[in-house]
């Protein structure tokens, strides 16, 4: 009997489900992988060899591919991934074949406010500690090759400072002019540490290093992240990996790793990584979790390689992009599937009335406060205004890309069936698919009105089609996001924004790559604090970074930033272990 959502916290439900779990071996039987083609890390989680399995499978048609995005959240979350397990859960239920396809959560927000992303409630990927805390390694690995990529260029930039050219070819190097004022890359580590963002680096004597201006970014917002996303082979990562732009020369020519030769080596970390990791949700269904979250400062998707594998392995491959249909939803239509060449073949809009209620007015809820009572008793007026604007507008995006969405309203226990049958009566007048699903609360057999309507989306056809060609200018491509997507009246740039989509606009190697926001996910625009579908509000580009490697140019709106901070009140401050099991307690 599985323990009570409202009563037990998600760590001591996983903790309570893990007992039953399936081993790696029941579930690679289960899929139909091969015993060479599994790679245990332990009894309960594995990697699966990517180039043998899809080697085997390649001739196997794709089954369909469904992909769960959600209205814009509020800085609680809206259970996106539980919502994912959920449906995988459902269709599991409904005796289909069925495989997930998520993210690997950083340790920034598991420490922090968010917490894990596995889910919750009686919808979970387990075991919850490993998935959690590094579990195979595959977000160490993307630190150590970004911090070699570092280590190369600000190793490089001394030595070229301290020797001049007859020293430097007796050291078999050629000097590269790099102008140690224009760098493009950054440290990384993985977790939420303000006090990095901006640091002085080489304090000290000669041989300390160049003194410069640096800083940190968290780890999941790297390029080489990106890269894992959507590589869609170890060849296709390798070609990727030479072309980051690490810094640029003194004339302004960008200088890669390739250029200081640091490529290779970078790979080298990354090959074990490439391999998608092996899991399970609570009703024992696969899930491959593999690349990482934050779609407002990075792609935020799960990998290709995982989707190509569960395209492959199962009839269902359920995936998800990162926070509101507005930024992770759109990364995955333009960037992703393009790619990829997958086309999706139904999207899953998740929302919640708490994240209705906060677009229609009420006080916006406060991480570790409790939440204001409109939240907790029936204000149908609130959700219904949330639906109308916020669930509307995203509803819309979700059709520009030829998709009809499913609206799934992923149920709080404390919602009432006037506010659920509102916003219900909101989402049909619009034409679109509505689902109750109350998967947090009981599992699977919660989520089979949500399977259902999925299966039937699936059997629809539709005219998935992107919002930009790549022929487009990057000003253009800009506009069409800000205006097309998140509703803008057009786009302002800063200065140094401006000269450089000028430059990138007529540079062949870089006008032609995709768009990649960093956006805030808390609104459709570029403040956090606007709710609902602002109008009348122009988008303000301050910086725009090259992914040469990645494929995307990085237009930064607002005052959003590559390193969040830690709060005052922390998760980190109720994980602890028991000493006598060394079982982990409350991740969340």
């Amino acid at each position: 009997m599985a323990l009570d959502p409202t009563k037990h916290a998600d760590w001591e439900i996983a903790e309570d489900s893990e007992a039953g779990m399936k081993t790696v071996y029941q579930l690679a039987e289960q899929l139909g992988i091969e015993k060479d083609e599994l790679l245990p890390h332990g009894h309960y989680v594995a990697k699966i060899d990517f180039n043998k399995a899809i080697k085997r499978l390649e001739s196997k048609p794709d089954g369909k591919y469904v992909d769960v995005t959600a209205i814009t959240p509020t800085p609680l979350g809206e259970g996106k991934s539980t919502t994912t397990m959920g449906l995988v859960q459902g269709l599991g239920k409904r005796g289909k074949n069925v495989i997930g396809a998520i993210r690997q959560p950083s340790g920034g927000p598991t420490m922090n406010i968010k917490g894990s992303a596995a889910g919750g409630g009686l919808s979970q990927c387990i075991p919850l500690t490993p998935f959690s805390l590094g579990l195979t390694g595959d977000i160490n690995a993307i630190m150590n090759a970004h911090n070699l990529g570092m280590v190369a260029l600000t190793s490089r930039i001394q030595h070229e400072f301290n020797y001049n050219d007859e020293q430097l070819a007796k050291r078999n190097l050629k000097r590269l002019n790099i102008d140690p004022y224009n760098i493009n890359f950054k440290w990384i580590i993985d977790f939420c540490a303000q006090a990095l963002r901006d640091i002085t680096i080489g304090i000290g004597g000669k041989m300390d290093g160049f003194m410069m201006q640096s800083g940190f970014a968290i780890a999941v917002s790297s390029e080489i992240m990106a890269i894992l996303s959507v590589a869609k082979d170890l060849k296709d990562m390798r070609e990727r990996m030479s072309k980051i732009v690490l810094a640029y020369d003194k004339s302004g020519k960008p200088v890669t790793t390739a250029d200081i030769e640091v490529d290779g080596a970078m790979t080298a970390w990354m090959v074990e990584a490439l391999n998608p990791n092996l899991m399970q949700t609570i009703e024992g269904q696969p899930v491959l979790v593999h690349a990482g979250p934050f779609a407002n400062i990075a792609i935020g998707q799960s990998s290709i390689v995982a989707d190509r594998l569960g395209l492959k392995l199962g009839d269902y491959n359920v995936t998800e992009s990162g926070f509101g249909a507005d930024i992770g939803f759109e990364k995955f239509w333009n960037l992703k599937c393009r790619f990829s060449g997958n086309k999706p073949h139904a999207a899953v809009l998740v929302a919640t009335i708490r994240a209705l209620k906060s677009h229609g007015g009420a006080p916006i809820p406060v991480p570790g406060h409790p939440l204001d009572p409109v939240y907790k008793e029936e204000n149908v007026e609130f959700a219904v205004k949330g639906a109308e604007t916020n669930l509307l507008h995203l509803i819309n995006v979700v059709k520009k890309a030829g998709i009809n969405p499913v609206v799934c309203i992923n149920h709080f226990y404390t919602d009432t069936d006037n506010e659920v049958n509102a916003v219900r009566k909101v989402v049909e007048d619009a034409g679109a698919r509505v689902a109750l699903s109350k998967h947090w609360e009981k599992g699977g057999e919660g989520a089979l009105e949500l399977a259902d309507a999925v299966v039937d989306a699936c059997n629809d056809e539709n005219n998935f089609k992107f919002l930009y060609e790549l022929e487009t200018p990057l000003s253009e491509r800009i506009n069409m996001i800000a205006t097309e997507v998140y509703g803008a009246d057009g786009v302002d740039y800063s200065p140094t924004a401006q000269a450089k989509i000028k430059a990138m606009d007529v540079d062949p190697e870089v006008s032609k790559l995709g768009i990649c926001m960093a956006k805030t996910h808390l609104s459709l625009t570029d403040n956090p604090m606007l709710k609902g579908a602002p109008k009348g509000w122009r988008l303000n580009i301050q910086e725009v970074l090259t992914f040469k490697g990645a494929g995307f140019v990085v237009p930064f709106a607002g005052t959003v930033k590559l390193m969040p901070g830690t709060c005052s009140d922390p998760a980190y401050r109720r994980v602890d272990v028991d000493v006598e099991t060394g079982r982990v307690k409350g991740l969340f």
